[in-house]
C-alpha cells in the first residue's frame, strides 16, 4: 500500500506544473523527496535528477522515469487581446475549449481560459472543430498592451490547471500523470531500500529525465554521461478497454491488470526475461505488449546510447493520455514499484545480459 506520506508527496508532485523545457521546480521538489534515500545526486545543464545510491560501484543500473509535461507556448497576441499558440509537446488541441490554463511568467503565474463560441451561434459554415488555427486564450485584457502589462510575451508557457483527484477510491486521476506518476514509483524504490536497509552491490542511478515529450531528448543526454550496464524505464502505455480503441492493433491491454512489459528491438531479451521471473516469482502480475520498432519511450535512447546498454521497458496502462483526466489504477503502481523493488534487490553485480558470450 502507498503511505499517507507517499500519497501527499504524489499529489504535490502532480500538481506543480514542469512542461517540457521548464521541469525545474518540479525537478526541484522531486529532489528534495529524494533526498533522504540516496547517497549524492547530480543534474545536468539542461535540468535531468541523478540519485544515486553507491556512486563508487563500476557497475551501474539506472532506474527512469521523465518529469516533463506536455503544455503550450504563447506564440502570437492580437491587438484585441487573444493569444494564439504552438504545441510545445503532443498537447491535444481537441480538448481546449473551455479549460482554464495557467500562463508561467517571470511576474507569476497569469490566469486564462481557452474561450470557444456557443453552440447556438455556430452555423454549418463555421461550426468547425477545434484546430490549432482557430483555439485561443483570453485572459480577461482588451489589447495587445494589456496581455504583455501583466507579464505574458510570445514564449511563455501555458499548461491546465486541473488537479490531482482520486476517483472510486482506485484511480489517480490528472493531468500529467504522463508521466510524473514514473518519478513518483522509482522515487518509492529508492525510500523503500533505504527503510529496509537493504544494501546493493552495485551503483543505482534513479534518473528523473526531462524533455521526453518532444523526442526523448533529457534521456538521450543523460545516458551518454551516466553510461549505465542496465537500465530499467518506466513509462506509461495505453488502456485499450475503454471505447474508441482497436485492440487488433494497440493490443488488449487494461488498467487493474499489472504492469505492461513490452518486446521490441530496443528491449533487451535477456532482460525482459529476468524481469519477468522476478514478477512471477514475487506474485506480481503482468501483461504483454508489442512494439514496432521504436518503443516510443525514453527506452530507446538508453538501449542505443554509448556501445548499447541492456534496457527493458515497465508500462503503467493509462487511460486518456494527453488529456487533463489521465487515469491509471493504485495497484498497477504499488505492482510496478514493487517490480523494480524486487529487481534490483536480485540482481548479481557484474551480471553479464549479452546473448553471446
Amino acid at each position: 500500500m502507498i503511505s499517507e506520506s507517499s500519497l501527499n508527496f504524489l499529489k504535490r508532485y502532480l500538481n506543480n506544473a514542469a512542461p517540457t523545457g521548464f521541469e525545474t521546480p518540479g525537478q526541484q521538489l522531486w529532489l528534495e523527496y529524494i533526498k533522504p534515500y540516496i547517497d549524492t545526486y547530480f543534474t545536468d545543464t539542461y535540468g535531468t535528477v541523478v540519485g544515486v545510491i553507491n556512486p563508487e560501484a563500476r557497475y551501474k543500473v539506472v532506474l527512469e522515469a521523465h518529469a516533463d509535461e506536455i503544455a503550450w507556448f504563447v506564440n502570437y497576441i492580437s491587438k484585441e487581446g487573444y493569444i494564439y499558440l504552438k504545441k510545445n509537446g503532443g498537447s491535444d488541441h481537441a480538448i481546449a475549449p473551455s479549460k482554464r490554463v495557467n500562463i508561467h511568467t517571470d511576474k507569476g503565474i497569469v490566469k486564462g481560459v481557452f474561450g470557444w463560441p456557443a453552440i447556438h451561434v455556430r452555423d454549418s459554415d463555421n461550426d468547425k472543430p477545434p484546430t490549432m488555427k482557430n483555439i485561443f486564450l483570453d485572459l480577461g485584457c482588451d489589447s495587445k498592451e494589456e496581455v504583455e502589462a501583466l507579464g505574458v510575451h510570445v514564449g511563455c508557457v501555458a499548461t491546465f490547471e486541473d488537479e490531482f483527484t482520486i476517483l472510486n477510491n482506485r484511480y489517480f486521476t490528472g493531468r500529467a500523470l504522463d508521466n510524473r506518476i514514473g518519478g513518483f514509483m522509482i522515487a518509492e524504490v529508492a525510500r523503500m531500500l533505504k527503510e529496509n536497509n537493504q544494501k546493493l552491490p552495485f551503483g543505482l542511478y534513479i534518473v528523473n529525465a526531462v524533455q521526453e515529450e518532444i523526442g526523448l531528448r533529457g534521456a538521450e543526454m543523460i545516458a551518454h554521461r551516466i553510461q549505465p550496464d542496465v537500465a530499467i524505464i518506466t513509462d506509461v502505455c495505453h488502456d485499450t478497454q475503454s471505447p474508441m480503441y482497436d485492440r487488433k492493433t494497440s493490443g488488449d491491454l487494461a488498467c487493474g491488470k499489472g504492469p505492461v512489459l513490452t518486446y521490441g528491438p530496443a528491449v533487451q531479451n535477456n532482460l525482459l526475461k529476468m524481469v519477468m521471473e522476478v514478477a512471477g516469482a514475487n506474485q506480481i502480475p503482468f501483461q504483454r505488449a508489442t512494439a514496432y520498432r521504436a518503443t516510443g519511450t525514453d527506452t530507446d535512447a538508453f538501449a542505443y546510447s554509448n556501445a548499447g546498454v541492456a534496457s527493458a521497458l515497465i508500462s503503467l496502462p493509462l487511460k486518456y493520455m494527453h488529456t487533463t483526466v489521465e487515469m491509471v489504477h493504485q495497484q498497477d503502481v504499488e505492482h510496478i514499484i514493487q517490480l523494480m523493488y524486487q529487481f534490483v534487490l536480485q540482481l548479481p553485480d557484474q551480471h553479464d545480459f549479452r546473448y553471446i558470450k
